[in-house]
C-alpha cells in the first residue's frame, strides 16, 4: 500500500487502509536504523518464530520485531529505502488465534483428563493391591485384616477372597476338633496298654511289649503332628538361631560334631512352634544319619534360608523327592533306625510350604545330605 500510493500526503490512505480494515496503527517514520533484538516472551517464543519464520519469506526488506510489549500488543518495524515503517497490532491479528486457542485447550485438556485418569487408576490399583498382600500373607499362614473396596470387580474379588479364607479355616477348625477327639482316644487305649504292661510281672516278653507300645506312642504322636498340622497357630517373631542353637547343643549331647553359622537378620515372623518342628526333624534327620552336623542360616532380604547339613550317606538324586513322601522307605542306610516313621520330612515340607516357602534336598558339601528351607520374609 505504501508503494501503491507514494504521493499519499502524510500517508493518509496507508493509516485508513490499516485500520480499517487491518485494526492496525501504521506510522511512516523517517529513515533510521533498526533497534537491536527485541527481548522475547517466553510464554509465545513458539509463535513468535511462526511470526519471524512468515514474515522472512514473505519480505524482501529488513524487519524487527518486539512482543513484549506491555498488554497484548507487538511492534513490528519495516526497513525501507527511503523510510522506516512502523506497525502496532494486537497478538491476536498476528497469530492465527482459532488455532492457538485450539492448541492450549487441547494441552490443558490432555493435561485434566491425565490427571483424573491417573487418580482413577491408582484408587483402582490400590485395592488390588491390599488384595494381593493379603492372598500373599495368607498363603504365608499370616493373617492380615482386608475389607473389600474399590470397583465393583474389585470388590467382588475381594469377597471371593475372604470367602475362601473363612472356608480354609472353617475346614482346619473341623480338622483340629476331629484330630484331638481322635488323639485323646488313642492316647487313653495307649495309657491302657502301658498300666496293663506295668502291672505284669517283669520278663523279657514284658520289655519286649513295652517297647512296642512306646514305639507305638511314637508313632501316633507322628501320624497325628502330620495330620493335625499347624494351621492354628500364631504367627509372631521367631529367632532361628536361638532355634539353631538349641538344636547344635542337643546334637553335641549325643556325642555328634555340630556348629551353627548366621548371615544377616535371623529373626522371622512366622509359626513359632512350627518352624522349630521343621528344624527339629531335619536336624534329626541329620542326627540319625551322620556324625558331623553344620547348621547355616542366611538371610538375603527376601528369604530366609537354613541349610543342614550332615556326612552320612545321603540320598540319590532320583529319589530325593520320593523321600518327601508320607511314610515313604528309603533303603536300608537311611532306615535302619528304630523310631523312623517316614513322617519327618513330610511334616517340614508341609510347614515351609504353610509359610509360603519350600523344603528342597541336595548333596552336602560334608558328602552327606544338605536340607534347604526357604521360608519367605
Amino acid at each position: 500500500i505504501y508503494q501503491t500510493f507514494p504521493d499519499d500526503p502524510d500517508h493518509a490512505q496507508l493509516r485508513r487502509i490499516a485500520a480499517f480494515d487491518l485494526n492496525m496503527e501504521v506510522a511512516v517514520l523517517p529513515k533510521q536504523d533498526l533497534p537491536g533484538p527485541a527481548p522475547k516472551s517466553s510464554l509465545f517464543s513458539l509463535l513468535d518464530k511462526a511470526l519471524t519464520k512468515e514474515l522472512t519469506r514473505r519480505l524482501k526488506e529488513p524487519f524487527w520485531i518486539n512482543t513484549a510489549l506491555p498488554g497484548s500488543l507487538i511492534e513490528i518495524r519495516v526497513a525501507l529505502n527511503d523510510a522506516t515503517l512502523r506497525m502496532l497490532a494486537t497478538r491476536t491479528h498476528a497469530y492465527a488465534s482459532n488455532s492457538y486457542i485450539f492448541f492450549m485447550w487441547m494441552a490443558i485438556a490432555s493435561v485434566i483428563i491425565l490427571a483424573i485418569a491417573t487418580s482413577f487408576l491408582r484408587n483402582q490399583i490400590r485395592p488390588i493391591l491390599r488384595l494381593a498382600r493379603a492372598a500373599e500373607e495368607f498363603g504365608k499362614g499370616r493373617n492380615v485384616a482386608f475389607s473389600p473396596r474399590g470397583a465393583r470387580e474389585v470388590r467382588q474379588a475381594g469377597a471371593a477372597f475372604l470367602d475362601m479364607k473363612r472356608r480354609f479355616e472353617r475346614a482346619i477348625e473341623q480338622r483340629t476338633t476331629m484330630l484331638n477327639g481322635v488323639s485323646h482316644d488313642l492316647r487313653t487305649i495307649i495309657t491302657r496298654f502301658k498300666l496293663s504292661l506295668a502291672l505284669m510281672r517283669e520278663s523279657h516278653e514284658a520289655a519286649e511289649m513295652r517297647k512296642d507300645v512306646d514305639e507305638m506312642e511314637r508313632m501316633v504322636e507322628a501320624y497325628l503332628a502330620f495330620a493335625r498340622g499347624d494351621g492354628d497357630e500364631t504367627s509372631s517373631p521367631t529367632d532361628i538361631a536361638a532355634i539353631l542353637n538349641e538344636l547344635r547343643a542337643d546334637t553335641v549331647k549325643r556325642g555328634l560334631a555340630a556348629s551353627v553359622k548366621i548371615e544377616g537378620d535371623p529373626n522371622i515372623v512366622a509359626r513359632p512352634a512350627a518352624i522349630k518342628r521343621l528344624l527339629a526333624n531335619l536336624v534329626g534327620n541329620a542326627q540319625r544319619y551322620g556324625k558331623r552336623i553344620e547348621l547355616s542360616v542366611i538371610n538375603d532380604g527376601a528369604m530366609m534360608t537354613v541349610h543342614i547339613d550332615d556326612d552320612g550317606p545321603g540320598i540319590a538324586v532320583e529319589r530325593r523327592e520320593d523321600a518327601f513322601k508320607p511314610f515313604y522307605r528309603l533303603d536300608e542306610s537311611r532306615n535302619q533306625n528304630e523310631g523312623n516313621s517316614g513322617l519327618g520330612l513330610a511334616i517340614a515340607r508341609d510347614i515351609a510350604r504353610g509359610h509360603g516357602g519350600d523344603i528342597t534336598l541336595d548333596r552336602s558339601p560334608l558328602g552327606g545330605l544338605r536340607a534347604t528351607a526357604s521360608l519367605p520374609l
